[in-house]
């Protein structure tokens, strides 16, 4: 027996990117809530295809440590934050 156990809360959205856009702003909240949350492991589906997988963050490891926020297929460099729209 385990000590740990995963929740897995299906959701649905009608594309891939605003699946990825929900499952990133579901993931920051509860992540504020609870250091258990690891967002960098969050994943989407197709309903009718579960066992194929897309990443929602990026996670790439970063010099001296942490993992890259940002979501996957960035095209700026890593960081450790989320850039906001419109926000410098």
């Amino acid at each position: 027996m385990t000590d740990r156990w995963v929740i897995h809360l299906p959701i649905t959205a009608p594309d891939l990117p605003r699946a990825r856009i929900f499952a990133r702003t579901a993931a920051r909240v509860l992540a504020r809530l609870s250091a258990r949350v690891e967002a960098g492991g969050v994943t989407v589906s197709a309903e009718d295809e579960q066992h194929v997988r897309h990443w929602v963050f990026c996670d790439r490891l970063l010099p001296g440590g942490g993992r890259c926020a940002l979501p996957t297929e960035h095209l700026s460099p890593c960081s450790r934050r989320a850039r906001w729209p419109g926000r410098r």
